[in-house]
């Protein structure tokens, strides 16, 4: 695929490229594009991990491409299945999507990082949300920020416009590693195939867990866990890798763990 996107896939790993030069914008058309292909990726059992990153070493993304509003286009466009980058609210999405993040991760390009289940970045990186400093805010960032930082963390990045340098995002959590620039799709590949190593059931059951008691009671969320109303979950404890893989894996590794 051409465009504003460049799909290719290596085996079970989807990788997409956001290529739209200079800063790697989203308008309207490419939000729409991005849900295409994530839901594609979803419905497709072949595919087990994807990938999402910039072209080029200067830009993630910039985020919604103001060019594009400047021409006309609403804020409240029609983005696509997927909402605003194509994986913020694409229902069933639970397959893991990582993040390379390889230059600036601006506004809207800072949210959609955010919606990576997993963010490897170059060593240069940087994440910023300037919204307030024209007279606008971050919705998506305002929404899921707080989730993922100590709410002071997240309030100052959203209030201030303070640009985050990819060392300290590490060390707040949003970022998984930071490596070298030329290093990043290898180690965002290296970190796929770790994932593929496990089953797939069990996999998209850890994804759907997450993301639907994230905002629930401990007590609620067991409960929620024993009616096995969650659809990936109850397919997980019926499949043949959770009835016999326990057995096979402890008399794969016992003898190792007892010689320590």
């Amino acid at each position: 695929m051409s465009g504003p996107l460049v799909v290719t896939a290596e085996g079970p790993v989807l990788t997409v490229v956001i290529d739209r030069p200079k800063a790697n914008a989203i308008d309207a058309a490419t939000s729409r594009l991005l849900g295409e292909t994530f839901a594609r990726f979803r419905d497709d059992p072949a595919l087990r991990v994807a990938i999402l990153t910039g072209a080029g070493e200067r830009f993630f993304s910039a985020g919604w491409d103001l060019a594009a509003a400047a021409a006309g286009e609403a804020p409240d466009s029609d983005y696509g299945v997927g909402g605003f980058g194509g994986i913020a609210r694409l229902p069933g999405l639970n397959k893991p999507v990582i993040g390379a993040v390889n230059g600036m991760a601006v506004g809207g390009g800072f949210e959609l990082a955010l919606c990576c289940d997993l963010v490897v970045a170059a060593a240069h990186a940087r994440f910023w949300l300037p919204e307030t400093r024209i007279g606008v805010i971050a919705d998506a960032a305002t929404l899921r920020l707080p989730r993922r930082l100590p709410r002071a963390r997240a309030i100052e990045l959203l209030l201030t416009g303070r640009q985050l340098a990819a060392a300290e995002a590490e060390a707040w959590g949003l970022v998984n590693r930071v490596v070298e620039p030329g290093d990043l799709l290898a180690e965002a590949m290296i970190m796929a195939r770790s994932i593929i190593e496990g089953a797939p059931l069990a996999v998209a059951a850890v994804l759907e867990v997450a993301r639907t008691t994230e905002a629930l009671e401990l007590a609620d969320a067991y409960a929620l866990l024993e009616d096995r109303s969650l659809p990936n979950y109850r397919a997980m404890l019926g499949s043949e890798d959770a009835i016999e893989g326990p057995t096979a894996f402890a008399e794969k590794r016992l003898p190792v763990w007892r010689g320590r």
